[in-house]
């Protein structure tokens, strides 16, 4: 979990584990991420969700994928997470536009 780099010194990087919501834009996939946490009164656990938007260079994610996104310096207004690896692939079929047509 811990990325060593040339110095030597250990840099500690938050990573998250979520599944790809949306790929629609170039090099950017949204990554929604569940966490679970029980409630302080009452301690039932409860779900909550956030979207995060991550850099993806070969445009490789689908979606419905689960993927590993790690935090990185931010890449625009919105992006501050890069795609770390493809967890699990998904079953969905991808269709083209231009098959269908």
């Amino acid at each position: 979990m811990t990325q060593v780099t040339e110095k030597g010194a250990e840099t500690r990087r938050n990573e998250k584990v979520g599944e790809v919501v949306s790929t629609k834009m170039q090099k950017t996939i949204v990554v929604e991420v569940e966490m679970r946490k029980a409630h302080p009164k009452y301690k039932r656990i409860v779900r909550s969700s956030k979207k995060f938007y991550a850099h993806d260079e070969q445009n490789s994610a689908r979606v419905g994928d689960v993927v590993r996104i790690r935090e990185t310096r931010p890449t625009s207004k919105l992006k501050r997470w890069a795609l770390e690896e493809i967890v699990r692939r998904s079953n969905l079929v991808q269709v083209d536009e231009s098959a269908i047509n």
